[in-house]
């Protein structure tokens, strides 16, 4: 109480109404992964903020293989990717993250020494000094780690979760082996994490330049041309044989009688030449002539060079090579003005190429989304995922059994499914705890994080303060007026609000002497949280007719 000593008016106000709980945020991902550029982590909320803090991906390298078709058929286009995968894919990531409702996040990239699992462990660190996310990903190590080491990584963040109580883990199953991602995990804190199966094709284009794109042109089915001129100042024969580009074809001319005919035969890929000696260009073609008569189907021919007054001479036992003749590849780039049609048909096959993504970077968005359209209390499940075609394989009933209800370690995956005139739905809403009655649903889990972070922060205001029957009102006050906000928005179970949650706090009611003696201020929440219903069973039956 103020001292009063001064004769005059004096203005008290008194606190009446108890402190309020703030909710902190629910769905802030952290992701963690290699990045184009940008060494230091940093918050961001949309792509293009991504792009001027990290860059985005390196150009992926196509060579576009054009094959000469048979007459009055257009020619047939193949892409190969010819660049080493550099890993870097954060960037598609997080535009499958945004696209599907996502909002702000952290990027922590990694890097430096090490081996890839150190430095993915070192960023799962760093991540731990940061108070905000609330959810932790690694997409990217899905396809980098051996699946030994992404469990040892997935471990470290399920203790790293259960050490602050205030972020959830979102997991991928590396290739999609189910048993060896199981095997690898764990049994530690499975209920902060929740794995989602099998990956997604996404409606994302893999990032290409048209000075990446090499256009090349072969014959049909790998065939090419093979010449030799002969002798090598021409004027002689020009020697061809067309045939596969991995063939070695070779013209052995043998000196034989200077005045016996030139005659030829086929020894495998080795065209024989007996008797050349002396004979011009001319000769040798005139007798390759009867020969190609008598062996239409040859793959050689041989035909006058220049004016063929030459000699070739004699190439040995071994004969002589021919030299296959492949066309200079072109830059994509280069065709854009001088073929046209030909430039827009590699780029058309071009954005057909999707990227194929582990499905967490679009659960985080769905968490987020959900979050804010409903709260945290809704189970992320029976919701489409945007930007995707459909899932990398197929799933039925019976093979989502298993998944769904592990009877040997509990260990449930959430399934990405297709239905028709549905499309591709996250159908599935356990955490990896699946068998455990407490913790069994993401949104559960979820809900109780949410309500144990808000608390405790709403709460530091006590510290240090009095503890009597004033602070004790003062706290229950304030978490009863959260909790029953919470009940009017749905997220808690009960017609009542006395049967949704309690809040308790008192001695003799959770202290005894000893405890306030000690400084310790125990409070005691309750809550019964909604749960999804997971399973929907109708049941029929026959009434007998009334009348």
């Amino acid at each position: 109480m103020q001292v009063l000593k001064t004769p005059g008016v004096y203005v008290q106000e008194i606190a009446t109404l108890p402190p309020s709980v703030a909710e902190v945020s629910t769905a802030i991902p952290a992701f963690i992964g290699r990045t184009e550029t940008g060494t230091s982590a940093a918050r961001i909320t949309s792509l293009l903020e991504y792009q001027a803090l990290f860059g985005t991906v390196p150009e992926a390298r196509y060579t576009a293989t054009l094959e000469a078709p048979a007459a009055g058929l257009p020619e047939e286009l193949t892409l190969e990717r010819t660049d080493a995968d550099s890993g870097t894919t954060l960037f598609y990531h997080l535009s499958h993250y945004f696209t599907n409702g996502g909002g702000p996040c952290w990027i922590v990239p990694i890097g430096g020494d090490g081996t890839l699992k150190a430095q993915f462990l070192a960023g799962l660190a760093r991540v731990e000094q940061e108070d905000e996310p609330t959810l932790i990903l690694f997409p990217e190590a899905a396809g980098e780690l051996a699946i030994a080491d992404y469990g040892e990584l997935a471990q470290a963040a399920l203790a790293q979760c259960n050490k602050l109580k205030d972020r959830f883990v979102v997991l991928d199953v590396p290739g999609g082996d189910v048993a060896a991602f199981r095997n690898a995990i764990g049994t530690q804190y499975l209920s902060y994490g929740a794995a989602y199966h099998p990956y997604v094709d996404t409606t994302i284009n893999w990032m290409t330049d048209d000075s990446s794109v090499t256009v090349e042109r072969v014959a049909p089915g790998g065939v090419t041309s093979f010449t030799r001129t002969l002798p090598d100042g021409g004027n002689g024969i020009l020697a061809s044989y067309s045939g596969l580009v991995t063939d070695k074809p070779k013209i052995r001319l043998d000196a034989g009688t200077a005045g016996d005919d030139a005659s030829f035969t086929l020894e495998g890929l080795t065209l024989r030449v007996a008797n050349a000696a002396g004979k011009t260009g001319t000769q040798l073609a005139a007798a390759f002539a009867a020969f190609r008569t008598a062996n239409p189907d040859s793959p050689f021919q041989v035909a006058t060079d220049g004016d063929g007054s030459a000699v070739p001479g004699a190439s040995g036992a071994n004969g002589l090579a021919l030299n296959a003749q492949v066309a200079a590849p072109a830059v994509l780039a280069s065709l854009k003005t001088s073929e046209t049609a030909l430039y827009n048909r590699v780029r058309d096959a071009l954005g057909r190429l999707r990227v194929t993504l582990p499905p967490s970077s679009a659960m985080a968005g769905i968490y987020a989304a959900v979050d804010r359209d409903r709260g945290v209390w809704k189970a992320p499940a029976n919701v489409s995922v945007s930007g995707v075609i459909g899932a990398s394989s197929r799933m039925t009933d019976e093979a989502q059994e298993d998944l769904n209800v592990d009877p040997t370690a509990g260990k449930s995956i959430n399934v990405i499914r297709d239905f028709t005139g549905r499309g591709t739905m996250v159908w599935g809403a356990r955490t990896l705890a699946g068998n455990d009655n407490e913790w069994r649903y993401v949104s559960v889990r979820r809900l109780f994080i949410n309500i144990e972070e808000s608390a405790k922060k709403a709460s530091a205001f006590a510290v240090f303060e009095p503890n009597d029957a004033t602070l004790w009102l003062k706290v229950q006050g304030m978490i009863g007026s959260y909790l029953y906000g919470l009940w009017e928005r749905g997220a808690l179970a009960g017609s009542k609000p006395e049967q949704a949650y309690y809040v308790n706090v008192g001695l003799g009611k959770t202290m005894t002497a000893q405890d306030i003696l000690e400084g310790r201020l125990i409070i005691e929440i309750g809550i019964a949280a909604v749960r999804p219903a997971e399973f929907v069973v109708l049941r029929f039956m026959h009434l007998l007719q009334q009348s």
